[in-house]
């Protein structure tokens, strides 16, 4: 049997690529990347010259099968996405599902992703957190929504610049407009900023300034008082 190896990759600034996740690319017999351009930008920059094979969520399903085959045959395999750690968000839930379930040894590496930091420096509680990634655009959306309106744990949401106004409005009506909230952007990068205050403040500020770049927003949980 192979190894699959799930490698994180930086969200932005390169210097934050390991070292054990350079060898271990280095040494695979093949890189499966969410895209095969962004990922051989990095790759050229480490001097890394494996053979590259396009895995993402639209060719995922039909792929797989096909990778854990030579994972059966004895190949080693690494896993990378565009940014951060493969199955955060990304393509790579399915393909190590499916190594589990033929008991072939899935190792992940520690590393980049960016919830993490956006978290940390937040200043809202990180004792307990829940994490949402992206909503729903449409369907099933409002629902998730309301779900969440009694949640007292910290949570985290990713969203795109063209949609962050209209999703922060949407988390002023659900959880009110004094909720503190943090909106954290180009994570790592040379531009990183975090904009904290309560959805209201929060709202105004990126009424006046466009939003920019990746984005990660954390929104404190309700009161555990006003819970009960």
């Amino acid at each position: 049997m192979g190894k699959l190896y799930v490698v994180p990759t930086p969200v932005g600034n390169l210097e934050d690529m390991t070292l054990r996740a350079i060898r271990v690319l280095k040494e695979a017999d093949l890189i499966l990347a969410e895209d095969t351009r962004t990922s051989g930008i990095l790759l050229k920059h480490f001097d890394i010259k494996n053979a590259l094979q396009s895995h993402h969520k639209f060719n995922e399903h039909q792929t797989v099968e096909n990778v854990v085959g030579r994972l059966k045959a004895g190949e080693t395999i690494a896993l990378i996405s565009d940014a951060g750690t493969p199955g955060i968000s990304d393509p790579g839930f399915l393909v190590v599902r499916e190594c589990v379930k033929n008991g072939i040894e899935v190792q992940t590496l520690p590393g980049a992703t960016a919830f993490v930091p956006a978290l940390v420096s937040s200043g809202l509680p990180d004792d307990r957190f829940c994490f949402e990634g992206f909503l729903p655009q449409k369907k099933g959306r409002q629902t998730r929504l309301n779900a969440l309106a009694g949640e007292t744990r910290t949570m985290i949401f990713y969203e795109s610049p063209f949609r962050l106004l209209k999703t922060l409005q949407q988390f002023a009506e659900v959880f009110g407009a004094e909720r503190p909230v943090s909106v954290c952007r180009e994570i790592s990068k040379i531009h990183e900023e975090s904009v904290r205050g309560s959805l209201r403040e929060v709202i105004a500020h990126f009424t006046e300034t466009e939003p920019r770049g990746e984005i990660v927003i954390v929104v404190g949980g309700v009161d555990k008082k006003t819970a009960e």
